[in-house]
């Protein structure tokens, strides 16, 4: 083989393995940092056949169940559970709420799976439309009773009830 050739070849191979390398790297540290999506249903049964792990970092989406929300006097921790279509699963958070939280309300959390029916979250957020939910809980909730915030029975602060 010409020299020459040799010397394009080496080059070409070396800028190969280097970016062969360089993808590798950065889908390694892409997958520590994905938060895959679960409804409660899909953590307690499983996910395309997978349960996830204890300590796995995930996000849960689904209805706050009403009357299990609780709050801690002395602090801003607060649990409550969730639910889609069957089984419920317990999410606890340190921390202020959204404004928008509230009991019959859908939310997501993002967090980490500590026990199999448990989340500890980090990260609360409300649904801010009261008509729209992701298509893949969309899916998951239907037959489900919604609760919209202006049906609630809530108390109004003020009106001297």
């Amino acid at each position: 083989m010409n020299p020459r050739r040799q010397k394009r070849l080496m080059a070409v191979s070396a800028v190969v393995i280097v970016m062969a390398a360089a993808i590798a790297l950065m889908l390694y540290a892409l997958n520590q940092n994905i938060d895959l999506f679960y409804t409660p249903s899909e953590i307690i049964e499983g996910k395309d056949g997978k349960v996830p792990q204890l300590g796995q970092r995930l996000r849960i989406g689904g209805m706050v169940v009403p009357g299990t929300v609780k709050r801690d006097q002395q602090s801003l921790a607060v649990s409550f559970d969730l639910m889609d279509t069957g089984p419920v699963v317990t999410v606890s958070y340190q921390g202020i709420l959204p404004d928008l939280f509230r009991e019959g309300q859908g939310i997501v959390a993002t967090g980490i799976l500590t026990q199999a029916n448990h989340i500890e979250a980090h990260e609360v957020l409300a649904k801010h439309d009261e008509e729209y939910m992701p298509p893949e809980l969309a899916e998951k909730m239907k037959g489900i009773k919604h609760v919209k915030p202006s049906q609630a029975n809530y108390k109004n602060a003020g009106a001297g009830e």
